[in-house]
């Protein structure tokens, strides 16, 4: 069984104009993903699986929803006998833990909020975010690069007043440990109420690919919206196994990892590993697991589609999908003929659950962004706020409404930018679109990355996917550079795939293949091979550092 019925009007459609045009959350005015999702499943169907964990080291964990439920309890007293309260805040760098799940919970108990943080923190990172935080509890693995950096930064964290490992660090509380000795039931007699429209849940800090990371704040209502992350999009399915290729620190986890998933019924698959991602470790665990749904961000299918695909069973799959940045449509082509598997594609942001996406009732056209989700209307917009037509790129903004579900509710310690973002007629992504005659929105890129050359207004994602289709491009980058005459000039940064190597001779052939599959004026006049492209610690490539080091 699932408890999706109790949060929609409607559960099942015809089509996706069906959908759009009658599907409505119902949200109840206290909701509170803890007690009335884990707590409500541990009542009703105490055995429903809800995470199955296993890692690297060939060690495996299966959790049902009872217990979820009792060890959240646990956690939860243990967070108060710390003396930790309604709205204060904990950070976590937990990798892919298993415990991460069941702290999550614990914090809705209690109304503490969660800042999910990934284990790549350098020592800099870590005291930014908890100084700008007000973080009072960190939770953290054992690995050795993590240890390291959180005693570089221990000592200019002035909010901190506790660090716990999830395993034996001398000088430190074992979190397990420490829970394991508290009660698992617990005490809602004493904590405060919760206004799930005010009070906040979860933050994340963004990436930061222009600037300084912002810090993302969502309500109590925020997990229901993510129904149609999960449901219409991931096409979950109830008792099904749901693996998300992501860590807990970004939000892709809470897309495809935890709120909506649960919410629809399925369990989620864990795979916790440290270091470079290897497909021939993660592929055998999709067929040994059962794994029925799948998402991943582009950067895995590429490396997933140059493996030999023949050699694994995606039988028990139903639905793959994707998000994170834009899917090149070669890479979609290549994993389709080598296993017959179409990618459905979404778009959001931290800010949001999924806003665009190509959802279950959809023939998806391989590249494009799919159509918008229920939960938002969605207009393209010119610089001046006016609404754009079909085939005229614009920039993808949400219309407001009166009440709105599955978006950022406020930025920590930012009411100008909050105001900005949520007290117009407009929620603007910063991101560019075309929209077509049948209503699909195909990716331009982000508005701070178009290229303006001779007068062309150059969008990197086309550029980009033109080079993608040629074999010896692993992965690329377009920027703009300086160019006294055209205002600036078009510049491909690329890896090369196995069995290439840089020369001029194979520079004139990608150059003249872009000429070929796109506007020849929209060629990379500058090429630059590279071993690796600079990224965020999310893995997003880094194209204003390309930019930066262009301009000098």
């Amino acid at each position: 069984m699932n408890l999706l019925d109790r949060f929609l009007n409607k559960v099942d459609f015809n089509s996706y104009e069906e959908m759009k045009a009658e599907s409505q959350l119902i949200v109840p005015k206290d909701f509170n993903f803890a007690y009335d999702i884990v707590d409500e499943y541990a009542r009703l169907v105490p055995e429903k699986r809800a995470l199955v964990w296993c890692n690297s080291e060939g060690d495996e964990k299966i959790l049902t929803f009872k217990d979820i439920s009792l060890i959240s309890n646990k956690i939860a007293n243990y967070f108060l006998s710390l003396g930790l309260k309604k709205g204060d805040y904990i950070m976590t760098m937990l990798n892919r833990r298993w415990e991460f799940w069941c702290i999550s919970v614990a914090c809705c108990k209690v109304g503490i909020v969660l800042i999910p943080a990934t284990h790549l923190l350098t020592p800099k990172d870590i005291y930014y975010r908890c100084n700008s935080a007000d973080v009072k509890l960190l939770i953290a693995t054992k690995e050795k690069d993590v240890i390291e950096h959180i005693a570089d930064a221990k000592s200019k964290c002035t909010t901190l007043q506790k660090i716990v490992y999830t395993g034996e660090v001398e000088g430190f509380d074992y979190f397990d440990k420490e829970f394991e000795k508290c009660s698992d039931v617990l005490d809602k007699s004493n904590l405060e109420k919760i206004d799930s429209r005010k009070d906040v849940m979860l933050m994340y800090f963004t990436s930061g690919t222009t600037g300084m990371p912002k810090m993302v704040q969502h309500n109590f209502e925020y997990p229901v919206a993510h129904i149609y992350t999960a449901y219409y999009w991931h096409a979950v399915v109830d008792d099904g196994l749901h693996f998300t290729m992501a860590e807990t620190g970004w939000a892709k986890c809470s897309w495809g990892k935890i709120y909506g998933q649960w919410i629809a019924g399925t369990a989620i698959f864990v795979y916790d590993y440290n270091g470079r991602f290897t497909p021939t470790d993660v592929l055998p665990l999709i067929s040994k697991y059962g794994i029925t749904t799948f998402c991943a961000p582009p950067t895995i299918y590429r490396f997933l589609a140059k493996e030999d695909l023949s050699q694994y069973d995606f039988s028990t799959v139903q639905h793959f999908s994707t998000a994170g940045e834009a899917l090149n449509a070669e890479v979609a082509k290549q994993f389709y003929d080598a296993t017959g598997k179409i990618i459905y594609e979404g778009f959001g942001q931290t800010e949001s659950t999924v806003i665009l996406a190509t959802f279950k009732y959809m023939q998806p056209k391989i590249g494009s962004l799919g159509k918008p989700s229920p939960c938002y209307d969605i207009v393209l917009l010119d610089d001046f706020e006016n609404e754009l037509g079909d085939n005229t790129e614009g920039e993808i903004c949400i219309k407001l409404r009166e009440h709105q579900y599955g978006l950022v509710e406020s930025y920590k310690n930012e009411p100008e930018r909050t105001q900005e973002a949520r007290g117009g007629k407009y929620y603007h992504t910063g991101d560019l679109a075309k929209r077509d005659s049948d209503g699909i929105y195909w990716y331009v890129g982000r508005k701070d990355d178009i290229i303006k050359s001779s007068g062309y207004r150059i969008g990197p994602f086309e550029v980009e996917s033109a080079l993608m289709e040629h074999p010896s491009v692993l992965e690329c980058a377009i920027t703009g550079v300086p160019d006294p005459l055209r205002g600036q000039i078009v510049k491909a940064t690329i890896i090369l795939a196995k069995g290439y190597t840089p020369s001029e001779e194979l520079k004139k052939e990608l150059q003249d293949y872009v000429k070929r599959v796109t506007a020849p004026y929209k060629y990379p006049r500058v090429i630059d091979f590279v071993d690796e492209m600079p990224k965020t610690i999310s893995g997003k490539i880094r194209r204003a550092e390309i930019r930066k080091q262009d301009s000098k």
